[in-house]
């Protein structure tokens, strides 16, 4: 076990418990720049250790809360996770292992952290746009109450979605918090909060296992380092989910945001 990777788990935990969002953002850079790992190693991590801390999410919004929409997950997966297959497969058989592989993690991570930072700047937007969905959302006599477009071109439109976020979840371990939830609230405006987060999270817990076995049958992961980051992070996690309501989130998404944005630009540039 590692002292400071644990230290670093539980940063990146307690802002994952603040904002609800920065886990694969935040951590996949902390590895390359602090630590040295490699790009696809720290991606391949990453993405079992989301698999594993989500899914302890998902226990509390569908046991607590019944704040998951399986219709939409379903959707969702049927689109990401044969997306994941394929971006591995190109991994594994089309690309030579070196400089390729990791020249495409590299800059897709930069590119996801970029649409990650615009994702949280638009996500306050869209939240302000929903106020009269909150009742609406609670009517659940018509299972396509929730969408914005017709029931045919809203199963397309969220099939698509997951087939964006399984390519790009795949290749970088970004985009399954942030970038779900802003798609989710664009295409679902009626969708209560509480219900988008539950839904983005059930489905990033069989996108990233998949993604991260993946990586693992590549090659790419770090076991001590995975331990050493769920030490930290699931503590992280407790206190930052108290903290929440203490810290106001339109003070540290700008700061977040900024953050990913300095972070993309050096992945992208490099």
């Amino acid at each position: 076990m590692n002292l400071m990777y644990s230290l670093s788990g539980f940063a990146v935990g307690l802002l994952v418990g603040i904002t609800g969002v920065g886990g694969g953002s935040l951590m996949t850079p902390l590895l390359v720049f602090l630590f040295g790992f490699k790009p696809a190693v720290a991606v391949g991590t990453d993405l079992l250790y989301a698999s594993i801390t989500k899914t302890a999410g998902v226990f509390v919004h569908h046991g607590k809360h019944g704040s998951v929409d399986w219709r939409i997950v379903k959707l969702m997966a049927l689109g990401s996770l044969p997306a994941a297959g394929v971006t591995l497969y190109v991994l594994k058989n089309l690309m030579s292992v070196g400089k390729e592989i990791t020249g495409a993690i590299t800059f897709t991570l930069g590119v996801a952290l970029l649409l990650t930072a615009v994702a949280l700047l638009v996500r306050s937007l869209l939240l302000r746009n929903k106020t009269k969905a909150q009742v609406i959302s609670d009517d659940n006599s018509s299972p396509d109450n929730a969408g914005r477009f017709s029931p045919r071109w809203e199963k397309v439109a969220t099939m698509l979605t997951g087939v964006v976020l399984g390519v790009l979840v795949t290749l970088s371990s970004v985009g399954a918090g942030a970038l779900g939830t802003v798609a989710l609230l664009f295409l679902y405006p009626r969708m209560s909060t509480l219900k988008i987060v539950g839904t983005d999270l059930a489905h990033a817990i069989p996108l990233t296992a998949v993604a991260g076995l993946g990586h693992l049958s590549l090659g790419n992961f770090d076991l001590d380092l995975l331990l050493s980051l769920l030490i930290g992070s699931v503590p992280g996690i407790w206190v930052g989910s108290h903290l929440s309501a203490k810290i106001p989130e339109a003070f540290l998404r700008p700061v977040l945001a900024t953050l990913l944005l300095v972070i993309g630009l050096k992945f992208v540039l490099q």
